[in-house]
């Protein structure tokens, strides 16, 4: 009876089935990922998909490392579960840079081995080698390119250019050619580890290269597309192992970190190309008043108290919320003024930009955590042409995002961008510490606009200031 639950278990079709299970479960999680109500849900669906085709692959006849895949499995759940438990929502965007780093990072060691154990890919169709180098060189990009994007965000390197200047291209392009040389040499039969080794190099180089041009506002585009990037080489290792759950996951982000990449890459204005090239956004030195074009002048500052009246006698008000918001945890405050001015009758809705605090979603998974009624939540095509009708825009913490140099200043880095129109509301109230430039390095004409108040504080104390200085009005 044992040999026979044995055989089954290790037959081929039946781990075939419990891998279309896993694919169906990683697909049907991906649809709880559409809304933040349902994200939680989606992702405990897919990681049970995750768990039974770990399991099959366990099982696949000749798997006999057993020991190092649960040691492997014990110290990434050790490193990871505290990791994403641990880290600030403001953060997010860095761990999923770190984290889609390591999966490139564990393709080209993948190849790396499989070039080792197989005497340099000795007696191995071609087509198994070309997968496997392109895994390599694609992975080791993304690992090496991850790394640098983590940097930048998390302040480590400095996020404005870093670049050779007009040759960084040219020399990108022959770091590419030098890297797909080796692996042809490979491929054409070569057994050299040294060139193989050398190939790892010259991609890894190559990730540096790439990103590090990159300015820092760009940073989440940048990000979504190295997902992309070590999707695709998962699948390609996949290909190369004859491993189905490697290439259909693998397929799965590299199609969606595709998607999310074009998707954000529109909302910023910004071609593809023209985020590789570099040149955007860091830490830049904060323009003058002259900045501000027309609209030159000094801003004008308000108290919690001037601020509470406006949007007592309001009708409507739309919050926009941006990565301040975020930084000063400060969604619980902002939920609880929304429900004191819904108590007074004012209509309260929220102005979401889709790439708002470095990563899409963002916005939208901190206010559901503060129980923000979902259908309040607008996005940009929706809400831009009630701002005209709005008493009251109150911006918490975003910059570029509203900048309406956007529109109106062709020299302007961010000049087409599509922003949130709250310069058309009636009056404009913008919370922030202080007057430094957002993530693109660059002033924000809005401020110096006539309708436009500032409330300079940390965004959780001032709106809590306000809510409180409502209860008295």
């Amino acid at each position: 009876m044992t040999t026979v639950a044995t055989s089954f278990i290790h037959n081929l079709n039946f781990l075939h089935v419990l891998y279309i299970v896993a694919f169906a479960l990683f697909i049907y999680g991906m649809t709880g990922l559409t809304g933040p109500r349902t994200a939680v849900r989606g992702n405990r669906i897919a990681a049970v998909g995750m768990a039974i085709a770990i399991v099959a692959t366990l099982l696949l006849p000749g798997e006999r490392e057993w020991l190092l895949i649960v040691i492997g499995i014990v110290i990434g759940t050790l490193v990871g579960v505290p990791a994403a438990r641990k880290v600030r929502m403001t953060a997010m965007p860095q761990m999923v840079a770190l984290f889609n780093g390591v999966g490139g990072g564990a393709v080209f060691l993948i190849a790396w081995a499989e070039f080792r154990r197989t005497g340099g890919y000795a007696h191995l169709a071609t087509y198994v080698v070309v997968f496997s180098l392109f895994a390599a060189i694609v992975g080791s990009i993304s690992f090496w390119g991850s790394n640098i994007a983590f940097g930048k965000l998390q302040e480590l390197i400095p996020g404005r250019p870093i670049t050779l200047g007009k040759s960084q291209q040219l020399v990108n392009l022959l770091l590419l050619a030098g890297a797909v040389l080796l692996a042809g040499l490979v491929a054409g039969g070569s057994h050299s580890e040294a060139e193989f080794i050398g190939m790892l190099v010259l991609a890894a180089i190559l990730g540096n290269a790439v990103v590090l041009p990159i300015g820092g506002a760009d940073m989440p585009v940048v990000i979504s597309m190295l997902n992309a990037f070590t999707g695709l080489s998962a699948a390609a290792t996949g290909v190369a192992l004859n491993n189905p759950a490697l290439i259909v996951a693998g397929m799965i982000v590299g199609a969606s970190g595709t998607i999310l990449t074009n998707l954000m890459a529109v909302a910023m204005n910004r071609s593809i190309p023209a985020i590789v090239a570099g040149g955007f956004g860091g830490t830049g030195v904060v323009e003058g008043a002259s900045g501000a074009g027309a609209y030159a002048t000094t801003v004008r500052s308000v108290s919690a108290a001037d601020v509470a009246i406006q949007l007592a006698y309001a009708r409507l008000v739309i919050v926009v919320p941006g990565y301040g918001m975020a930084v000063a945890q400060a969604q619980h405050a902002v939920a609880e003024l929304a429900k004191a001015l819904q108590k007074r009758g004012v209509e309260v809705r929220y102005a979401v930009h889709p790439v708002a605090g470095r990563m899409p979603g963002h916005m939208n998974v901190l206010l559901a955590e503060a129980d923000v009624p979902y259908d309040q939540l607008k996005d940009m095509d929706d809400i831009n042409p009630e701002f005209s009708r709005a008493d009251v825009a109150l911006v918490i913490g975003a910059n570029d995002v509203t900048n309406p140099a956007a529109k109106t200043n062709p020299a302007s880095p961010i000049y087409g961008m599509p922003i949130l129109d709250v310069e058309n509301a009636h009056q404009v109230v913008v919370i922030k510490r202080s007057m430094n430039p957002g993530f693109a390095g660059i002033e924000n004409e809005l401020y110096f606009r006539p309708n436009t108040a500032m409330l300079f504080g940390d965004a959780k104390g001032a709106v809590s200031d306000i809510t409180g200085e409502l209860s008295d009005i």
